[in-house]
C-alpha cells in the first residue's frame, strides 16, 4: 500500500494554533512556526503519522488569499522555518501535505498588481477569469473579475491559461524540491478545472513517488474527482455528517445507508476517502454532539471504517468550538500544548484506535461488511483473506446484548477493553455497555498479526532511513549551490526594487495632481451624457461630501480617463 493508504492524519490551522495577527502587515518575519515543535511529539504520541498544515505561504488574512506561492507567510516565520518543520516530521516517521490554493489568488499577489496597474496591456489580465474594464468593484479597480465565493478579494484564477498552468506547476515542484513535502490537499477542488486537476495529478506523479493529491470537495459523486486520472482522495464531508447526526438522532441507518453507497461507489478503484469529524470549516464535534458521550462511538467508528482518518488538532482533548456571528475564529483557536489536559479519557482512546489500526493493516485495507444494524447498534466486519475485525457501536443510553456471524468458533478479544467473548459457533453473542463500543480479534490470530506487523514496521522504518540517507548525500550540494543562486538572485532583487521604489516616488511626486480646478458641471445632462472631465469633476465633487479628498485620491480620478468605468464609479456613491 501507498503510505497515505495506511495513514492516520493531524490537521492543524497553522495561524490559529500558533496566535498569528488576524491581518498580514508584511512586516519582518516571526517564527511562529517553531512553536510546533512540542505537537509534533504529540502528534506520534497519539498515534498520527501524517500531517496536513495550512494554509502557510503569505496572505493577506485567513491565508487563502495567496500573495505570494513561494514564502512562508511573515506570521509564521522564514521558508527556513517551514523546512525544519518538515524535515522534524520526516525524522519522526510523519509525513506531511499542505494547503495548494489555485483556484484563486489575493489581490496583493503579483499578477493582479500588474493588471491594476496596466489595465488591458497587462500581460496578466488573461490570467484571471472574466475580467470587465467596463466594470467595478467595491475596490473601485476601475475594472471587475470573477472571484470565488462572492468575495471580491478572492481573484478566481483562469486554469485554462497554459502560463497560469504552467506557474502552478512550477509551485509544486518548488515545494517538493525547496521543503520536500509529501502531497497537497486542493482548496476548493469542487470548483477547479478537471483538465486541471489532471495536470496536477501529472504534476504529482512526476515530482515524488507516492505524491498524495487529495481535493476539498463537500457535495456530489466523489469518483468525479478521485480517480486514477485526477485526485487520489477528497474530503469525505457525507460521512462526516452522517456521524455526528446519525448519532443525534439515534439513526445509526444514516450512517450505515452513507458507508455502504460510498464503499460501492469505490469498490473497485481502492480510491480511500479522507475521514474526518471535524475540521477548520465546521463545528467541533464535541460541540455537535447532543450527547457528549457519544465520542466514543464516533471516534471507533473514523477509525475503522474505511477511509482515511483526520483529527482536527485540539479535537482529542474533546474541545468545543462553535461558528459565532459568521466567524470561524473560534473553530481556529490557539492552544499551548503545556496548558492542554493531561492523559484522560478521549485522549486514551484516540491513541488506543491509532495503535489498534496501525497494528492491523486490515482497518485500512480490508473490505467492508455489515454485519448487523439497528437505530441504536451497527456491527460490522473488515476482512482481507483470513484476517477478520469486527466492530460494534451502541448508541443507546442502556447496555445490550448483540449476536452477529463470525468465521469460526473460538475465543474473540475485546481490543480496547481485553474481554474475551466465545463463539460456539459461527455467532458471537456479546454485551456492549451504554454509548460504547469494541473491535474483536480472533484470539489465534491476534500474536501472529502482531508479529507480522513488527516485522513489516520495522522493515519500513530501515527503508526509510537509507532512503534519507542516500536522498540527503545526493542533495546537500545541489540544495548548496541554489541557496547561494537564491541569496544572489534576492540581493541583486532586493537593490533593483529600491532602485524602483525611488524611481516611483520621484515619479509619483512629479506626477502629483496641482489641478485645483475642475470643469464646470452640466447638471442637465445624464452621466451617459457627460464628457470625461465633467465625470471627474462629478467624483471629486461626491468624494469631497465624504471628507477630505488627499493627492493620491485626485491622481485615481485624473488618471482614469475610461468613459464607461467613470459612469460606473459616479454611480456607485
Amino acid at each position: 500500500m501507498a503510505w497515505f493508504e495506511e495513514a492516520i492524519f493531524y490537521h492543524i490551522y497553522p495561524l490559529g494554533l500558533t496566535g498569528a495577527p488576524k491581518k498580514n502587515d508584511y512586516g519582518e518575519p516571526v517564527s511562529r512556526l517553531t512553536q510546533l515543535a512540542p505537537w509534533i511529539e504529540h502528534v506520534k504520541e497519539i498515534g498520527c503519522n501524517a500531517v496536513y498544515i495550512g494554509p502557510l505561504f503569505e496572505s493577506v488574512g485567513h491565508g487563502y488569499e495567496t500573495t505570494d506561492y513561494k514564502k512562508l507567510d511573515s506570521r509564521l516565520g522564514t521558508n527556513e522555518d517551514l523546512k525544519k518543520f518538515v524535515t522534524d516530521c520526516h525524522n519522526m516517521g510523519i509525513r506531511v501535505i499542505l494547503d495548494g490554493v489555485f483556484n484563486h489568488t489575493g489581490r496583493d499577489f503579483f499578477a493582479f498588481k500588474d493588471m491594476q496597474k496596466n489595465r488591458e496591456n497587462s500581460q496578466y489580465k488573461d490570467w484571471y477569469c472574466n475580467v470587465n474594464f467596463y466594470g467595478n468593484t467595491e475596490y473601485n479597480d476601475g475594472f471587475s473579475y470573477e472571484n470565488w465565493g462572492g468575495y471580491n478579494l478572492l481573484v478566481k484564477l483562469n486554469q485554462q491559461n497554459p502560463q497560469v498552468r504552467e506557474y502552478i506547476a512550477d509551485v509544486i515542484r518548488f515545494w517538493v524540491k525547496e521543503f520536500d513535502i509529501d502531497g497537497i490537499r486542493l482548496d476548493a477542488a469542487d470548483v477547479l478545472d478537471f483538465s486541471f486537476m489532471k495536470m496536477l495529478r501529472a504534476v504529482a506523479n512526476e515530482v515524488k513517488e507516492d505524491f498524495w493529491l487529495m481535493g476539498e470537495v463537500i457535495h456530489g459523486d466523489y469518483n468525479k474527482w478521485a480517480n486514477d486520472e485526477t485526485l487520489h482522495s477528497v474530503t469525505n464531508y457525507q460521512l462526516h455528517k452522517a456521524l455526528y447526526s446519525g448519532h443525534n438522532d439515534h439513526n445509526y441507518f444514516e450512517i450505515a445507508h452513507t458507508v455502504k453507497r460510498l464503499y460501492e461507489m469505490f469498490s473497485g478503484s481502492g480510491v480511500k476517502l479522507y475521514n474526518f469529524v471535524d475540521n477548520h470549516d465546521v463545528e467541533r464535534i464535541n460541540t455537535k454532539l447532543q450527547n457528549k458521550n457519544h465520542f466514543t462511538c464516533v471516534h471507533i467508528m473514523l477509525y475503522t471504517l474505511p477511509g482515511i482518518p483526520s483529527l482536527y488538532y485540539g479535537s482529542e482533548y474533546g474541545i468545543d468550538g462553535r461558528k459565532e456571528r459568521g466567524s470561524d475564529d473560534s473553530l481556529r483557536p490557539c492552544l499551548n500544548i503545556k496548558e492542554m489536559p493531561g492523559e484522560n479519557e478521549k485522549l486514551s482512546l484516540i491513541s488506543k484506535l491509532a495503535k489498534i489500526r496501525k497494528q492491523y493493516p486490515v482497518l485500512a485495507a480490508g473490505s467492508f461488511e455489515e454485519l448487523r444494524l439497528t437505530n441504536r447498534q451497527y456491527v460490522f466486519a473488515r476482512a482481507e483473506g483470513e484476517n477478520r475485525i469486527y466492530i460494534a457501536v451502541n448508541n443507546d443510553e442502556a447496555g445490550c446484548e448483540l449476536c452477529f456471524p463470525v468465521r469460526k468458533a473460538g475465543n474473540y478479544v475485546g481490543l480496547l477493553s481485553g474481554k474475551v467473548y466465545r463463539a460456539e459457533g459461527d455467532m458471537l453473542h456479546v454485551s456492549l455497555p451504554p454509548e460504547s463500543g469494541e473491535i474483536w480479534l480472533e484470539e489465534g490470530l491476534r500474536q501472529t498479526l502482531a508479529e507480522k506487523e513488527s516485522i513489516r514496521v520495522k522493515t519500513a522504518e530501515k527503508k526509510t532511513i537509507i532512503e534519507k540517507q542516500e536522498q540527503e548525500a545526493e542533495t546537500r550540494l545541489e540544495r548548496e549551490a541554489a541557496e547561494r543562486q537564491q541569496r544572489e538572485q534576492e540581493e541583486k532583487a532586493r537593490l533593483e526594487r529600491e532602485a524602483a521604489e525611488r524611481q516611483q516616488r520621484e515619479q509619483e511626486e512629479k506626477d502629483s495632481p496641482k489641478r485645483e480646478e475642475w470643469a464646470v458641471i452640466d447638471r442637465s445632462k445624464s452621466y451617459e451624457e457627460m464628457s470625461i472631465q465633467e465625470l471627474q469633476a462629478v467624483i471629486y465633487e461626491k468624494m469631497a461630501k465624504n471628507g477630505p479628498v488627499t493627492d493620491r485620491m485626485k491622481q485615481d480620478i485624473l488618471e482614469n480617463v475610461y468613459h464607461n468605468s467613470l459612469v460606473t464609479w459616479a454611480k456607485s456613491f
